[in-house]
């Protein structure tokens, strides 16, 4: 995990965008097939202002959410804080955490992902050394999930929570119900490059059908697991770690359009990948 934080990549679907740490690109996604290259010059959006916690910076940032009105929520790992920039935005305001690493209900302690609850307007939050998934909410904190190797965090349209865990697995809860283990809904099987194993999972995406999309990191591929299933899909990667157009490495972010192309920020190679499922191999978008 920490090697992973140390070198942050991070993937949202907008035009322009090559990772950059400290600084927040973005890349446009369009509903069409009509546009199927990208400038490779990014526009920053959030910090570039070199390493630090002053508000106009970032110190190694994580997970990110962008809600409806184009504002970002950024995992500001190393300052322990949320952060969230405003569209076009000079610098960010606190909106969690920010009162130095600890494990008090004010505090974070190197957060990895941050989610909103768009019903609530709640901050959901992997808060992951200190093991727990918190929410603040009109600056009040409750604990929802305790004891958890927490690494990133989705929401589907149905309001489950889902987390993958260091644990080699993906868990979701009802929300509202968090006195309790949650069900695995992918992994769980120790471990391995088995279609029903994961080997340190990272990031997730879960669509409209509750499928969810899984960064296999060291397995150098996505995998996806329909609602119910056992065992998982290779959707992107899965030939061993590589830089051909059919190979991975180390994938993190990954986000699944309206069109079923799956984006895959494939962080040992430094760049962005595009998948179609069922196809052998992607196609590059932006960095290579």
């Amino acid at each position: 995990m920490r090697e992973e934080l140390d070198n942050p990549s991070i993937i949202s679907i907008q035009e322009d965008s090559q990772p950059f740490m400290y600084d927040m690109p973005i890349i446009s996604l369009e509903k069409t097939l009509k546009f199927n290259t990208w400038k490779q010059n990014a526009i920053t959006v959030a910090g570039g202002n070199g390493y630090g916690p002053k508000l106009n910076q970032l110190c190694l940032p994580a997970g990110i959410f962008v809600d409806e009105s184009k504002n970002i929520f950024i995992a500001d790992y190393s300052n322990h804080r949320i952060v969230e920039w405003k569209y076009n935005a000079k610098e960010g305001q606190i909106i969690a955490g920010g009162n130095g690493q600890g494990n008090r209900m004010d505090q974070l302690s190197y957060p990895t992902d941050v989610i909103i609850d768009q019903q609530t307007h709640s901050i959901i939050i992997a808060d992951w050394q200190n093991r727990r998934v918190i929410r603040w909410l009109n600056q009040k904190q409750d604990i929802l999930i305790d004891n958890i190797d927490c690494g990133r965090l989705a929401m589907d349209k149905h309001g489950f929570l889902y987390v993958s865990d260091c644990r080699n697995e993906v868990r979701r809860w009802k929300m509202g119900e968090y006195n309790n283990e949650g069900i695995v809904v992918a992994g769980g099987n120790g471990y391995g490059y088995q279609l029903n194993q994961l080997c340190r999972p990272a990031y997730i995406f879960v669509d409209d059908n509750q499928s969810i999309y899984i960064s296999d990191q060291f397995n150098h591929r996505v995998m996806k697991w329909k609602k119910g299933a056992k065992e998982g899909i290779i959707v992107a990667g899965g030939n061993g770690e590589g830089r051909n157009l059919n190979q991975l490495s180390h994938p993190l972010g990954v986000i699944v359009d309206d069109l079923d192309q799956i984006y895959v920020a494939d962080f040992g190679n430094h760049r962005i990948v595009r998948w179609y499922e069922g196809k052998e191999e992607g196609e590059v978008v932006v960095g290579g």
